[in-house]
């Protein structure tokens, strides 16, 4: 399988890209190892880490087909390689930036809120499935959420396992900005 993610430096700003999206870039061990091995290796000029997906996706989260074939230790140590990254992440000591140009859904929403910053095309998506599925995140989703937007609207997101667009997760406090290309507005503001 080749690289699922790419790295594109500008400037002070490291782009992550997440480049499976004939499978809606799940964020399988292999990817949570990828991001692990690109935040090792961070230079000590990067100011701003973002991640974005590709071809209208951004990411689908865990990978439900990886996740069927695996024993409860293997789950185990998954989930908790999926909760030190996102823990990781939260803890950067610069701008983290989720650049969300399609469906954001599950531990890619758990991903998302372990940035500091969210910034989301019109068309963008998100959703926690979890309980259309008989699942529910593992990757510190449950708590970032509900203290970003409030319990309620987390409830209603983990509840209902419905999509919500750019526009609710705005209104909501889920996103910080709409843009066109995401991308660019996580390079061009000043944090």
């Amino acid at each position: 399988m080749s690289n699922p993610l790419t790295t594109e430096a500008h400037g002070d700003g490291l782009v992550v890209r997440f480049t499976r999206p004939d499978v809606r870039n799940p964020l399988s061990a292999d990817v949570l190892a990828a991001l692990n091995d690109v935040i090792d290796n961070l230079s000590h000029e990067t100011e701003r880490l973002i991640l974005t997906g590709t071809e209208g996706v951004f990411a689908s989260g865990a990978d439900l087909r990886e996740i069927a074939k695996t024993d409860p230790a293997l789950a185990k140590g998954f989930a908790e390689l999926g909760q030190s990254l996102m823990k990781r992440i939260s803890e950067l000591p610069f701008v983290t930036v989720a650049a969300i140009n399609g469906p954001c859904f599950g531990g890619a929403l758990d991903l998302a809120l372990a940035c500091k910053r969210r910034i989301a095309m019109p068309s963008a998506t998100f959703c926690h499935p979890g309980a259309r599925l008989g699942i529910i995140t593992g990757w510190g989703g449950t708590q970032r959420l509900p203290r970003l937007i409030g319990e309620a609207r987390a409830l209603e997101m983990f509840f209902t396992a419905e999509p919500f667009p750019a526009e609710w997760a705005l209104r909501a406090g889920l996103i910080d900005r709409v843009a066109e290309n995401p991308v660019r507005a996580a390079l061009e503001e000043a944090f």
